[in-house]
């Protein structure tokens, strides 16, 4: 990922300045911020005029910062990626992705893709004053795996209450336990708890006390 840039530029004008800078950069006035060291002036009758001088600085783009890492990573595992960004009002950034070999991007039950998102959010709460919540998806996996999981725990509670014996969950990440504890915390029968150490933490579905821990 490359560094923010910051350097000092000359010209006839303030404006010319600029634009000197924005050509080096190849950058846009809404990619930078500027700061005048001096107006300069055009002396008398053409004589003794001093230039413009300004210093440049890229701003921080946090959305090019995620896909410059993304790029990083990615393009280790799958070539061709496009990349679909959307910010929110409160800042919160979603990258959806799309492309060949989308498939090895996602991982085992989407362990590669959460591992993209937590080490992409990283680099770009470094550059954030205020915590920014990324997320990271591609063919709508996100939801398809909230969706398997809400039936998942759902036909499961129904089958300990049949049978009035516990079931535990294959191991699963901090999110998706979540899902499951979510999906039946307003269930009157069954319950649900976490046993074991990360990454093997599994979710328990039993007959008994509505409390639980993710």
């Amino acid at each position: 990922m490359k560094n923010l840039r910051v350097i000092e530029k000359s010209g006839k004008t303030v404006e010319e300045a600029v634009n000197a800078g924005l050509a080096v950069l190849g950058l846009t006035h809404d990619d930078i911020d500027y700061e005048i060291i001096d107006e300069g002036s055009k002396g008398f009758l053409g004589f003794g005029g001093k230039d413009s001088k300004v210093i440049i600085k890229e701003k921080v783009n946090l959305e090019k910062i995620a896909v410059n890492f993304l790029d990083t990573m990615v393009s280790k595992i799958s070539s061709d990626v496009k990349y679909d960004i959307t910010t929110t009002e409160n800042r919160n950034i979603k990258i959806n992705m799309s492309g060949p070999d989308m498939g090895i991007l996602i991982g085992r039950r989407g362990d590669t893709l959460d591992s993209l998102q937590y080490l992409t959010s990283l680099v770009v709460n470094r550059y954030s004053e205020e915590y920014i919540k990324l997320t990271l998806d591609t063919e709508n996996y996100r939801d398809k795996r909230y969706e398997t999981l809400v039936r998942l725990a759902r036909r499961l509670a129904n089958q300990v209450v049949k049978t009035g014996k516990s079931i535990t969950l294959e191991p699963m990440s901090p999110n998706e336990r979540r899902i499951i504890h979510s999906t039946l915390q307003n269930n009157r029968i069954v319950t649900t708890s976490s046993i074991g150490e990360e990454p093997n933490r599994k979710v328990v579905i039993s007959i008994g006390d509505k409390t639980y821990k993710i």
